[in-house]
């Protein structure tokens, strides 16, 4: 099933969190921006090339919207990360599927019945058990900015699913993307302190810039070619995997809860997958 795209996706941006939690410490968030997306951008161009894709396409328009709406809702979600702490600002970044369901729903792409509607908040409500959010005054400003993140990523999905509709292949989506994201990444990057890029820093930046290609084409794939709100649910298991790996790297405990918290997020992938089987109308 296509959709299933979404775990391999969520692997790799759960890899890509690893990187960019390493290199936080040594470069400000809009450089990591910039080099994962100029890392994201050499590495589809090498790909098309080696492939044969021509990056012409008469969907330019449809191209603007998802590069512009993906790389505004990166761009939130970074600040977001540097205002609040980094559990908040992935919680809220997460209401992205949420966000998602209701645009199809108004717009008629889908009808949200009550079975995929409980699966999409039974995984939310996994994803809030896990991370334990907690909001002070003085982080109404993050919080909102990674609420925006989390809205504006789901407007990017869903021209994901356009483009995808309209038979573009993902390579382009992904270029159009990475391409927008370098310019707009180089340009919020002169506002901030430059770092000199050494040997451990570099390793980080790539492995940023290519965990994020991986999972960038993965993710591609899972909202063009599969369910669009199956896909939108298994999304969640980027929570799973960055648990497992921050036992691994930062030798984490989790406690039960945190344990209870995955089995609701896998739950909801299950239900979510069992819907769309059963009703052709979900998405």
């Amino acid at each position: 099933m296509q959709s299933l795209w979404m775990i391999v996706a969520s692997f790799f941006f759960a890899g890509m969190g690893v990187c960019v939690k390493l290199a936080s410490a040594r470069y400000s968030a809009a450089e990591i921006v910039f080099y994962r997306a100029l890392i994201n951008l050499l590495f589809i161009w090498a790909l098309v090339r080696a492939r044969g894709i021509s990056v012409r396409t008469p969907l330019w328009v449809f191209h603007i919207r998802r590069s512009a709406s993906g790389c505004f809702s990166l761009i939130l979600y970074f600040y977001a990360i540097s205002l609040l702490p980094l559990a908040t600002a992935v919680t809220l970044s997460y209401t992205s599927p949420l966000f998602l369901a209701l645009y199809l729903a108004v717009l008629g792409k889908a009808r949200l019945r009550g079975g995929m509607a409980f699966a999409l908040a039974l995984g939310f409500a996994g994803v809030v058990l896990l991370l334990h959010p907690t909001f002070r005054a003085d982080q109404l400003f993050g919080g909102v900015m990674g609420l925006a993140s989390g809205m504006v990523s789901a407007v990017a999905y869903f021209n994901i699913k356009e483009l995808g509709e309209r038979g573009e292949l993902e390579e382009r989506i992904v270029f159009y993307f990475a391409l927008v994201c370098t310019v707009v990444g180089a340009v919020w990057m002169l506002f901030f302190e430059f770092h000199p890029i050494d040997a451990e820093g570099g390793a980080l930046l790539l492995g940023v810039g290519l965990f994020g290609s991986a999972a960038q084409l993965a993710m591609t794939r899972a909202y063009k070619q599969g369910n669009t709100l199956m896909a939108a649910s298994l999304a969640y298991t980027t929570v799973v995997f960055a648990s497992l790996f921050g036992a691994i790297f930062w030798h984490e405990i989790l406690s039960v809860d945190a344990w209870l918290a995955i089995a609701l997020i896998v739950a909801s992938g299950v239900v979510a997958t069992w819907f769309s089987r059963a009703d052709p109308g979900v998405g």
